[in-house]
């Protein structure tokens, strides 16, 4: 496709929706869980009760380090709004460019033959959005369609691949690029104490996913089958962001891991007898990490061995919970080191304000 030739939609489509490549980027700093012990204690006015029963939540948690944009040291201290809001445009485009130019290079793709840029985050705020920045930067086309996604929290990259697999449907010959971007450590806030904000201070990292979705043939990567979305009743209050003067204060309700595992197996269930399978059809859970207690009651309720799950448990204990980009390192790693046979299928899954799900079925090319 020449870059004066976009893609003519079409009404529907019988080929393959294929995830051809995906990419991780972190950035420099790493956070250890002895960095986490070493410094509660000095940053939160908390009694020392309370202190020693969250080391007790530290040495649990399964996230053995973290990847910031700034060393421990400043991220704790406080800093104006306007100041955020710099460092997360700043930083966003740092990683995105980086992560989106790995991947382009991993399908063998040109910029220029991309045609939907679909870029999701939800811990910061910049308009122009970064695909704006990135076409500018990297070549892209002055007419792909664009597509940020802002408002879903943790489900935003699972959602992200079932917008590029609806768009693909009706483009067929199109290519999709998805470039996710999080930086959960400008939300940091030195003085809440709150519950929320405690346990977020020991699980988000900062990282960037990306994946090169098309309807192309190709003859290896992961074909997306089918989406759907499910919100929970009446729990909006269960997850999500307060922004305030200082910033963006985490919302997060300690009955968001009970919620998923009363609903985790109607939902699957339902969504895979729709497509003709069960549960015992999948070999690989893609599930997003997002904490240890939710996975283990992922697991519990669908009966799964650890080794169907162990890429997401990879994850969380090497890069924490990187909110929407977390789904998209657990696809790369099935994708780059699991690799399942060709046939097999898998089931891809994160949860988001809303309270929300996001199911997509994937298939081994």
């Amino acid at each position: 496709m020449s870059p004066t030739q976009p893609v003519v939609p079409h009404a529907s489509s019988n080929g393959a929706i294929t995830v051809a490549a995906t990419a991780t980027a972190v950035p420099q700093y790493a956070i250890t869980r002895d960095d986490v012990k070493h410094y509660f204690k000095k940053v939160f006015n908390v009694e020392e009760s309370r202190a020693n029963a969250m080391m007790f939540v530290v040495d649990n948690s399964q996230v053995k380090r973290r990847f910031c944009i700034h060393p421990i040291d400043y991220i704790i201290e406080p800093r104006p709004l306007a100041r955020i809001t710099e460092e997360y445009i700043e930083n966003s485009i740092c990683l995105g460019r980086r992560v989106a130019g790995e991947c382009l290079g991993r399908a063998g793709v040109r910029p220029d033959e991309v045609d939907l840029l679909i870029t999701v985050s939800c811990t910061g705020v910049m308009i122009p959005s970064l695909d704006a920045h990135l076409i500018n930067e990297m070549g892209f086309r002055s007419d792909v369609r664009r597509l940020p996604i802002t408002e879903l929290g943790c489900a935003a990259g699972a959602a992200a691949l079932g917008r590029a697999h609806d768009f693909l449907r009706a483009f067929p010959d199109g290519n999709v690029l998805l470039i996710s971007v999080e930086i959960p450590s400008l939300t940091f806030q030195r003085r809440n104490i709150d519950q929320a904000n405690l346990i977020s201070s020991i699980l988000f990292g900062d990282g960037a996913g990306a994946a090169l979705i098309t309807g192309r043939h190709r003859a290896s990567g992961v074909r997306v089958l089918g989406s759907e979305s499910y919100l929970f009743p009446h729990s909006i209050d269960a997850m999500g962001f307060d922004l305030k003067e200082s910033g963006f204060h985490i919302v997060l309700s300690r009955d968001v891991p009970q919620l998923i595992r009363d609903q985790i197996a109607r939902l699957v269930d339902n969504f895979l007898a729709k497509h003709n399978l069960n549960r015992r059809d999948i070999s690989a859970f893609v599930l997003h990490p997002g904490g240890q207690k939710l996975l283990y009651f992922i697991e519990e309720e669908l009966q799964l061995d650890r080794a169907m799950t162990q890429p997401s448990w990879n994850v969380l204990s090497e890069y924490g919970n990187l909110s929407s980009a977390s789904v998209l390192f657990v696809l790369n790693e099935w994708m780059e080191k699991r690799k399942p046979s060709p046939g097999q299928y898998g089931l891809l899954c994160a949860f988001g304000p809303g309270f929300s799900a996001e199911l997509l079925l994937l298939q081994w090319a």
